[in-house]
């Protein structure tokens, strides 16, 4: 049988999500500790936290920037893959967020290696351009916004730096015509990934849709 892109079989994904990404306390602890704590329950899963570990390894990784903290789930799976000489910029907009991500990060050993910058990322971000060129952008915020983030990426990863965004099949609706803001805007994202000539890119068919493009001018 064909298998086209992606798949529905809930067995495999038990399969992987078993093999691939067992029990871990510490996250485990961050989830909790950020739905105890009040905290929207949109955090990456587990096995997105292994694919972004993974790949900040395969990359050599050790410059990243984070936009969208939240609890602190993903950037300590980020930092896990950089390592103790990595360093995280994480970007949140909302104070308890990174109320709960700094212990998060604290409590996950890598409260030394992780500068967390509270405010729109959009005017943040300008302030980390002297700390780059950086190997990779992790995206998992605001998605109106995910093609001034990309073209910010673009500007400050070094060459074969690597940009991952979440939630990039647009909750279900990255195929339609829609003038719903969110979905506009994942389009272009994506259609900016694909065929505007600074990266070579794909979608790893995750739950969400994970964008993958590598900066290759």
């Amino acid at each position: 049988m064909e298998r086209v892109f992606g798949q529905n079989d809930p067995q495999i994904a038990e399969y992987v999500e078993n093999l691939f990404s067992p029990s871990d306390k510490i996250l485990e602890e961050i989830a909790l500790r950020s739905i105890e704590q009040g905290l929207p329950e949109i955090r990456i899963s587990s096995i997105d936290g292994t694919h972004l570990e993974v790949i900040v390894r395969a990359i050599g990784a050790k410059k990243a920037v984070e936009i969208g903290t939240l609890g602190g789930y993903s950037g300590t799976c980020i930092c896990r893959g950089m390592g103790a000489d990595g360093r995280l910029y994480t970007m949140e907009i909302n104070e308890l967020n990174a109320q709960v991500a700094k212990e998060s990060f604290i409590k996950a050993g890598f409260e030394k290696n992780i500068e967390i910058h509270l405010g729109p990322a959009l005017l943040n971000l300008p302030r980390i351009n002297k700390f780059g060129p950086f190997d990779l952008v992790f995206i998992d915020a605001d998605k109106e916004n995910y093609p001034h983030y990309l073209r910010w990426a673009a500007e400050h990863l070094r060459i074969g730096g690597v940009v991952l965004a979440d939630n990039t099949f647009a909750f279900g609706e990255i195929y339609k015509e829609s003038d719903k803001p969110t979905v506009t805007a994942l389009r272009a994202f994506n259609k900016e990934c694909a065929t505007g000539g600074r990266f070579k890119s794909t979608i790893i068919p995750t739950g969400e849709g994970l964008t993958f493009a590598v900066r290759i001018k």
